[in-house]
Formats: structure tokens, C-alpha cells, sequence
């Protein structure tokens, strides 16, 4: 599974441009099950067990990843961006990124600081006053490379470092993402459905479409969580730590979950001896907040992977994390296809 995310992270695939992210899925599921690409651009697939269940369950994760678009080319050959999915302008400046089809290599700029009036100093810098250089000296020489609505992407290798942790940008949500590959690649007992869906970070769009699509009994969100164990976070301002197993959540922004779901979760992570864990903030959300009201409603948990500098080109995981994140998974699952 680990190799799977790492391969995933190094593709590039922001909301609404994430076709190398599905074209590396298809690729790897092909042969395993069934499958069908819709009008959006989610990959909805069928993995045939021995057994056909009482229940039909869903997984999903998302395949994009937040990153910038080009809007517009100042005459001087740098280009004006504006962010895709929620992202702290505090993190972008001065990162190397990846710019269209092209691939061109373009880092991340705006005022020099001895420009700056005294309060600007103090303040982070907004998009509308960032640009991205990618060594052009004019308007029309950067237009040989680059054109409006480009991708821009963050640059970032992949590293192991420390007692098990990982950094990329992306683990949100290709570590979901990897995730269901495994499963898929596995020998499962039931049916069972999983969605890789598009465009979740500008607002739950994909996720939508594809649970109207397969109807779900119940459905199984893998994500990324933000971590923010970190020295100046104490109490429920850390939301949940690094190293301390899964997250399963109560309440985000855009779900309260099935309260049933989230004790099963519990349970069956205290009966394996799985660490499990919840967020001690109402904040967030992900595509549960589409999938548990599509239809009749849909009854939905949300497990993910505690990240943090989620939504940078650094985000950090446990390796343990992700491991037990697929125990637990796996194992809640068995418990869905014929419950009551």
C-alpha cells in the first residue's frame, strides 16, 4: 500500500485535472474488477467477492489533490494564480512549482519584504499579490509555454524520515486512494463498490455524482485529517496526533455521523487492539458531507489518516497510522455487508 501512495503523491492531479491520477488507477485495476468512468471523471468500480451481501457498501477517497491555476500573464512573463481548494497562502510562497503540460518549472513570489509597508510585514501574503516566475521576460515569451487555466502544481519529493513518518504533498487523499487499491487487489468475501472520485476539495462534487450513481446501503470515506500535534497546540487544539492510530469523527463541518457507525468503529478497533482515535474540533470535512444525504441518505463513517501541514507541499503521516487505518477498514467492513 505504501508504495502505491508514494507512486500516487509524485502524480499531479488538482481538482478538475486529475486524469494522470485516474489513468494510474485504471491501470491498476483493470484486470481486478469491474469498472466504468462517468461523465464527471469519477472511476466507480465493483470488486466481485465469493459472496453477494445484505448490504450494499461503498468506499471512496478522493483523487485530487489542492494546488493553483493560472489566470492571468502580467507583461513582465509572470503569471497570477488562484488557489484550488483551501490552501494558506502562508505555505506557497517561495515553493517550486510545476506549471501546465508543459511541465515548467516556475517558484512561487510577490513583494520583496523591503517593499513592504510596516502592517504588510506583519500579515500573510494573498494570492492576488503572489506570482509565479517561471523565467520569462515578457507576456508573449511566457505564452509560448503557459496559458490561462493552466495546473500549477506544488513540487515535492517524497521522503521517509524519522520513527516511521512520511512527507509529500498529496497524501490527501491518495493515501485513500492506495488504500482501496489494496483492497481491491485483495480476495474480498462480499461485493463490495469503491468510488475515486474528483473535485472534493472545491466542494464535494465528484462524491456526489458517484453516490447518486451506486446507491449505497452504507459508505466508508477514507481520508486525511489535519493533525496539528504540534509544540504551540495543546488540549483539543491539537484535533488529533500523529502516531495515535486512525481518526474516526462525530461531527465536521459538513456531517454529523451515523452515531452507530462511529461506535462499531470504536468497538472493533478496542476488540483487535487497533489504536483508534476522534478529533477534538468541529472543523473540516470531506465527501461524507455528499454521500451520507444523496438519495434516501446514505449511512456513513469517515477513517482517516492524521496528516500534518495537510493542504502544503509537506505533509506529514505515520506509516503505522496508515497500516492500521487499512486494519480498521477491512475490518469494519466485514461487519456492514449483513448488519441489521
Amino acid at each position: 500500500m505504501l508504495d502505491k501512495m508514494r507512486e500516487l503523491c509524485l502524480i499531479n492531479g488538482i481538482s478538475g485535472d486529475e486524469d494522470k491520477v485516474r489513468e494510474y488507477i485504471i491501470s491498476k485495476i483493470c484486470d481486478k474488477c469491474e469498472y466504468d468512468v462517468d461523465n464527471l471523471g469519477n472511476i466507480i468500480a465493483l470488486k466481485k467477492g465469493r459472496k453477494t451481501p445484505k448490504n450494499k457498501v461503498l468506499l471512496s477517497a478522493h483523487m485530487d489533490e489542492v494546488g493553483l491555476i493560472v489566470k492571468y500573464i502580467n507583461d513582465d512573463g509572470s503569471l497570477k494564480v488562484e488557489s484550488v481548494g483551501g490552501i494558506d497562502p502562508r505555505v506557497v510562497f517561495g515553493r517550486q512549482v510545476t506549471v501546465g503540460e508543459n511541465n515548467m518549472v516556475g517558484v512561487v513570489g510577490g513583494v520583496a519584504v523591503h517593499n513592504l509597508s510596516g502592517d504588510d510585514r506583519d500579515k500573510a501574503v494573498l494570492f492576488d499579490k503572489l506570482t509565479v516566475d517561471i523565467g520569462a521576460l515578457s507576456r508573449e515569451e511566457a505564452e509560448k509555454a503557459v496559458s490561462l487555466g493552466d495546473s500549477v502544481y506544488f513540487r515535492s519529493d517524497y521522503i521517509e524520515f524519522g520513527d516511521g513518518f512520511v512527507k509529500s504533498k498529496a497524501i490527501d487523499d491518495r493515501f485513500g486512494c492506495a488504500l482501496m487499491l489494496e483492497l481491491i487487489e485483495s480476495e474480498l468475501e462480499y461485493d463490495t463498490y469503491f468510488s475515486f472520485v474528483v473535485q472534493e476539495e472545491i466542494g464535494l462534487r465528484g462524491a456526489k455524482a458517484a453516490s447518486y450513481t451506486v446507491n449505497p446501503d452504507y459508505a466508508i470515506v477514507i481520508e486525511a485529517t489535519t493533525a496539528a500535534d504540534l509544540p504551540d497546540s495543546e488540549g483539543e487544539k491539537s484535533v488529533c496526533k500523529c502516531g495515535d492510530g486512525p481518526v474516526v469523527s462525530f461531527m465536521d463541518k459538513s456531517t454529523i455521523y451515523n452515531k452507530e457507525l462511529y461506535k462499531l468503529a470504536f468497538d472493533t478497533a478496542r476488540e483487535n487492539n487497533i489504536p483508534c482515535q476522534t478529533k477534538t474540533m468541529i472543523a473540516g470535512g470531506n465527501d461524507a458531507g455528499a454521500i451520507h444525504i444523496s438519495r434516501g441518505g446514505v449511512k456513513t463513517m469517515a477513517v482517516s489518516v492524521p496528516c500534518r501541514y495537510i493542504h502544503s507541499p509537506s505533509c506529514v503521516a505515520s506509516k503505522d497510522d496508515m497500516k492500521n487505518s487499512l486494519e480498521l477498514v477491512k475490518l469494519v467492513l466485514n461487519k456492514l455487508y449483513n448488519r441489521q
